[in-house]
Order: structure tokens, then C-alpha cells, then sequence
């Protein structure tokens, strides 16, 4: 594309240098800056990468987008503006033809819930023989190929050029989880949302937004950005169950759909039946009654697969057919995950790491436990300290708990546990520095018949050191290895 057309589209701007260029590319890493390449240069939270506009020059590309005006080359086409990181969304989504626009875009926010419903939606598309892509905390996949990531919503020329690769597989839809941090700082600038679905609202990253007034106003903006054209088929689906769905409803003009359990709504579960192998239940509507068979744990799954059934259904898919495909679905990864049932204990991973979802996870496997209740959780550090008595507090349902750090960061992991036991509320408990030695204890403690969670992590891959190293770190194989060696069996491949 010629430069001239992408900077036709920005009206305040100095530039300097040849004009007279074609791109075919745009990013915000300098690693992968080259020739034919735009990159674009930040001022972020812990790196200034316009330090690397000399680097990038060498690897020929004479693109840049800056914030200031620095000596460069004739030859290299220097790019002022005030936002550097909102010229990257417009450069990217123009000069990649509006992917977005090319298949259904279906956006998940909530505090607890955006990986399992984004992943719910992601596998029904697929049971229906759609093209499907998913963009979240479990990486980014288009249909059955997975990339690890590492942000829940990553930056937006990343997040631009997944969704080309999405629309190049020919996936009919693609679901992301939008996590209020990538809201307030830009992440999803330019992507034309045709489905926004809300889980829940509870306490949590108080330590970025301050207020629960400011974290909620975050999660709304994916409603209002919708727009207001109604010469397009845009929904946006509610959890009728959560008080903050009542703030929602004004700030969008589409129509609203809701789905719950406990309060009137348009699709409703009654007649919940529970077990250790999933939930059934009647599926009410306003054309009818269905029942479903779903392989997934817990009521608030129960919540979480409404609100999948209903993002399929506004597409309009037949109800019966997305039903049908409920019964074959597989596990959400490291969300209410049952490792290896050979086992002679229940031995689960789960991402809980708030107050609400850790309570609901228990509410979960409760029914089922049948000796001890094992419950190991962790702490994060540099972040809000507030809700760790609670989350100590509801720990203790469990019989026997163990606290440990969570991507300690600069923390100190023993402050970290200490705020947890504060919130005790029962003396059988232990705190481990070493978050691999409290899980090894949960195991070597554990008898035949008992449950033990291992909670706040699910399958996330590291663990965040100080100075905020990532060290390589899985909850579900340490857990594992350490149950083959007392049980017997064989250590996972993965």
C-alpha cells in the first residue's frame, strides 16, 4: 500500500523524509521490523522503544511512526504524531482492509467467566463445522491450531493481524476475551464488534482501576463501542443474574438478550441436575424448552454455557443443532479441569483467583467431594491486597488449605500468604513460599477419595519473579507428576 494513503487518514501529523513508499506491513516490536515494514515506536510501562528506531533502520525499514521528531536519514520517512499507539490501530486496520469487518466479531467481558464462555463458543462454532477462531488467556487459536500468548488481550497490531489470519482460514466468526485493562489503554481500537457478551462484575483489579465505579465503566465501554448504526445486525447478551447487567442495558441501542438462573430472563436454566461428570438441565426460551447435557462442571458453568447457546443463537443457528453440539463439547482448559479421572484422587485445576469465582468454584466441586477437600491457592503480587482476607476466608470451606504465592512479582511471597491467613477462619492450614512445594504437599497429603484443588493459575505456563522473569511453570503437570509418583501411572506428555 502507498504510504500516502495511510497517512491521508491522520489530519494532525509532521512528516519528514520520502513519502514516496509502499508497506506491507506494520508493528510495534523493532525484532521484526524489516524492510516494506512501518514501525510504529511507544513510550510504555517499562520500555521506550523509540530507543530502537536506530535498530530498526539497520534491518532496513524506513517507516517510522514517532513521537518526536528525531535526525534520521533522507532516505526514512519519519511519521510525528501525538498517539502513536492509536496511529498503529488505524495504519493496521487500513492497511489490512478492516479484517474485522470480513466475519462475525463476538467480544466477552466480565470478571470471572471471559475464557470459558470465549471458549464454549469457540468449540459449539466448531461442532457446527464452522471456521472458528478464539483470542484469550489460552492463547490464540484458529480452529483447532493453537498459539500460546501472553496477554489476555494483546497489543493492536498484534490483535489486528490475528484476526487477518482468521479471516484467511476462512473462519466464519472469531471470539475474544476483552479484559478492561485492553479497553481503557486501546487494545481493541478499531475492531467492529458485532456481539458483546457480559458474565459478571466483581471485585477485582482494584490495583489498575481504583474504584469498582471506574473497573465497571471499563467493562461497558465494549457495549457502547458498538456504535449506533442499526443498518447492522449487532446484539449484546446479559447475565440477568448480576446487578451490574442493570447499568448495562442503556449504554447500547441493540437489542439486549439475557440469560440466568436465579432471575428472569429470555434464556433460562431450570431443573439443574448435578454431577462429578457434568450438568443437565431444561433450557427455557421464548419459543420453547429444551433439555441439555452438558460435560461441564458447576452451576456458574451452567450461566457460562447460556450465555454460549445464546452468542451462537443470535447468529442465527438453529437451537437444536447448538444443542446437539453442547453434548460433544470438549474441556475449557485449566478452568474446572479434571486431570486424569484414572486417578484415585479428584485432582482439578481451576483460574479462580477472586473472591466470587473462588466461592463458586467450591460451590462446585463440593457436592462431589468424597473424603477431605483439598484447597491450595495463590496470591498475586503488585496487585491489589484488599480482597486476600476474603479470599483466605472462603479457602477455609475447604478441609485442609494451603497458601501460596501467585506470580509473586516484586513481592514478597511470605507477605503474599501471610494476607491470605489472615482471612482464615480454621487452623488446618500451611503456607508455602514455593508455590511447586505447596501443590508437591497437596498431593503428599491427599488420601484415596479425596478432592484436591488447585486453584488461582489453571494452565498458565509460568510463574512471574521478581523483577518480572518469567519462569517456566505449569500447576497441572507439577500437580500430576507429583500424583503418578504416590499413586502410580504415567506423566503427561504436554
Amino acid at each position: 500500500m502507498d504510504v500516502n494513503t495511510l497517512l491521508s487518514k491522520i489530519k494532525i501529523k509532521q512528516v519528514y523524509g520520502n513519502v514516496n513508499q509502499d508497506v506491507v506491513d506494520i508493528t510495534t516490536d523493532s525484532r521484526t521490523a524489516q524492510q516494506g515494514s512501518i514501525f510504529v515506536a511507544s513510550k510504555g510501562y517499562t520500555v521506550d522503544s523509540h530507543k530502537f528506531i536506530p535498530n530498526v533502520i539497520e534491518q532496513q525499514c524506513t517507516v517510522i511512526v514517532s513521537e518526536k521528531y528525531i535526525d534520521l536519514p533522507e532516505e526514512v520517512l519519519l511519521i510525528v504524531v501525538k498517539d502513536t499507539l492509536k496511529v498503529a490501530s488505524i495504519f493496521s486496520h487500513v492497511l489490512f482492509d478492516f479484517p474485522s469487518q470480513q466475519l462475525t466479531t463476538i467480544g466477552v467481558t466480565g470478571t470471572n467467566g471471559k475464557t470459558t464462555i470465549a471458549t464454549m463458543i469457540h468449540h459449539l462454532t466448531r461442532g457446527l463445522d464452522k471456521g472458528s477462531a478464539y483470542l484469550g488467556t489460552n492463547g490464540f487459536q484458529v480452529n483447532e491450531t493453537v498459539t500460546k500468548g501472553v496477554n489476555t488481550t494483546p497489543e493492536t497490531v498484534t490483535l489486528t493481524k490475528h484476526i487477518v489470519e482468521a479471516v484467511k482460514n476462512d473462519c466464519k466468526s472469531m471470539t475474544f476475551e476483552v479484559s478492561s485493562h485492553g479497553l481503557m489503554i486501546g487494545r481493541l481500537r478499531g475492531v467492529e464488534f458485532d456481539i458483546a457478551i457480559f458474565s459478571n462484575l466483581t471485585q477485582d483489579h482494584l490495583d489498575f482501576h481504583g474504584t469498582m465505579d471506574a473497573y465497571g465503566h471499563a467493562k461497558s465501554l465494549l457495549f457502547s463501542q458498538l456504535g449506533q448504526d442499526y443498518r447492522k445486525d449487532k446484539y449484546v447478551i446479559l447475565n440477568a443474574d448480576d446487578a451490574y447487567t442493570a447499568s448495562l442495558i442503556p449504554v447500547t441501542p441493540f437489542e439486549v438478550f439475557t440469560y440466568g438462573i436465579d432471575n428472569d430472563a429470555d434464556f433460562m436454566a431450570t431443573n439443574i441436575r448435578e454431577s462429578i461428570n457434568g450438568v443437565q438441565f431444561t433450557l427455557n426460551t421464548p419459543f420453547g424448552e429444551y433439555e441439555v447435557n452438558s460435560p461441564y462442571l458447576g452451576k456458574f458453568n451452567v450461566l457460562n454455557l447460556l450465555a454460549s447457546i445464546l452468542g451462537l443463537w443470535v447468529q442465527g443457528y438453529d437451537i437444536e443443532r447448538i444443542i446437539h453440539a453442547v453434548d460433544h463439547m470438549p474441556p475449557v482448559e485449566g478452568r474446572l479441569e479434571v486431570l486424569d479421572r484414572d486417578l484415585p484422587i479428584d485432582l482439578i485445576i481451576d483460574y479462580a483467583h477472586t473472591p466470587d469465582g473462588m466461592d463458586k468454584l467450591i460451590d462446585a466441586v463440593k457436592p462431589f467431594v468424597k473424603q477431605k477437600l483439598i484447597f491450595l491457592v495463590g496470591m498475586a503480587g503488585e496487585r491489589d491486597l484488599t480482597k486476600t482476607p476474603e479470599m483466605g476466608k472462603i479457602s477455609c470451606r475447604a478441609d485442609y488449605v494451603i497458601f501460596t504465592p501467585d506470580n509473586p512479582a516484586n513481592d514478597d511471597p511470605k507477605m503474599l500468604t501471610a494476607e491470605l491467613a489472615k482471612g482464615a477462619t480454621h487452623n488446618n492450614y500451611v503456607e508455602f513460599e514455593d508455590r511447586a512445594e505447596g501443590i508437591k504437599h497437596a498431593i503428599d497429603i491427599s488420601e484415596p477419595g479425596d478432592t484436591v484443588v488447585l486453584a488461582s493459575k489453571g494452565r498458565e505456563p509460568y510463574q512471574i519473579m521478581p523483577g518480572h522473569i518469567k519462569v517456566p511453570h505449569r500447576d497441572d503437570l507439577i500437580g500430576l507428576e507429583a500424583a503418578y509418583e504416590k499413586y502410580g501411572g504415567k506423566p503427561s506428555e504436554d
